[in-house]
């Protein structure tokens, strides 16, 4: 739904800041059909040369593969949100493309208990990158639990960095 609704508010605020010498009041307005007047292509901010190379660029945001959770949480952080939009912004432009989503956990709990909740968070992702556009047939979810810590110390910043979702392309796993 989102999908359809958005160009098509576009469309019409564009109709509606149209040029045609009068505004809606009679008033003039500025004509910008003489030469050189063209839309411009707008890019997202990091998303500059979104082909393949995009993701191994330290200053792209596809570079970055990992989305962090709360402790106890499957609900994405507004941290990562920017992240998933604009792999799904990838994946929408590469159809080829293929993504596994690895939810990981700290060593906290059980081993049931992590397996569950690192799917629950590669799961997270996985609706999020569905719902902005990208194929369910490109998007795999499974889950690591406690098994590929980023961080082994016993502390909360270590813990924090092991509550994540890992985000890998086709030829990365």
């Amino acid at each position: 739904m989102k999908k359809l609704l958005l160009p098509a508010l576009l469309s019409a605020l564009l109709a509606a800041c149209s040029s045609t010498g009068t505004d809606a009041t009679g008033a003039k307005v500025e004509d910008r059909t003489g030469a050189g007047a063209g839309v411009a292509t707008v890019t997202a901010p990091g998303m500059s040369g979104s082909g393949i190379a995009a993701l191994t660029d330290p200053n792209n945001i596809l570079s970055k593969r990992s989305v962090y959770f709360d402790y106890d949480s499957f609900v994405i952080k507004s941290e990562g949100k920017a992240l998933i939009e604009a792999h799904a912004r990838f994946l929408v432009q590469n159809p080829q493309m293929k993504v596994l989503l690895q939810g990981n956990t700290d060593e906290r709990g059980s081993r049931e208990y992590n397996l569950a909740l690192g799917q629950k968070r590669a799961d997270a992702v996985r609706q999020a990158l569905s719902l902005l556009g990208a194929k369910e047939s490109q998007i795999e979810s499974v889950s690591l639990g406690e098994e590929k810590p980023r961080c082994t110390d016993a502390s909360e910043a270590c813990y924090a960095q092991n509550r994540r979702g890992d985000i890998l392309y086709s030829g990365e796993f």
